[in-house]
């Protein structure tokens, strides 16, 4: 774990997943309790920490097109990885790896 810390593409990884565990908790926790137990800090606060997670994606998936000299293909799988559930986990293993 502390050799993905030593370099932009091991961040860009620990933060996907973050962010990838992030969007599945508000969609199947979070959101669930907001609209069948009436629990609207559940949202608040994961969706507080999703956004703070999504926001750092794209900027290390930037970094990272930057520095790895990614294509505009590449690049845009990232992104378009995050919109979607279990989205970030796929980016791991078929494009940071």
């Amino acid at each position: 774990m502390i050799n993905l810390l030593k370099n932009t593409l091991g961040r860009l990884r620990i933060i996907g997943f973050l962010e990838g565990v992030s969007f599945l908790v508000l969609l199947f926790i979070a959101m669930p309790l907001k609209y069948m137990a009436g629990q609207p800090l559940a949202v608040k606060f994961t969706g507080m920490a999703h956004g703070l997670l999504f926001v750092l994606y794209v900027l290390y998936v930037v970094m990272a097109k930057i520095e790895y000299n990614w294509s505009i293909k590449k690049s845009l799988l990232a992104f378009v990885a995050s919109l979607v559930p279990f989205g970030t986990f796929w980016a791991d293993v078929k494009l940071f790896r």
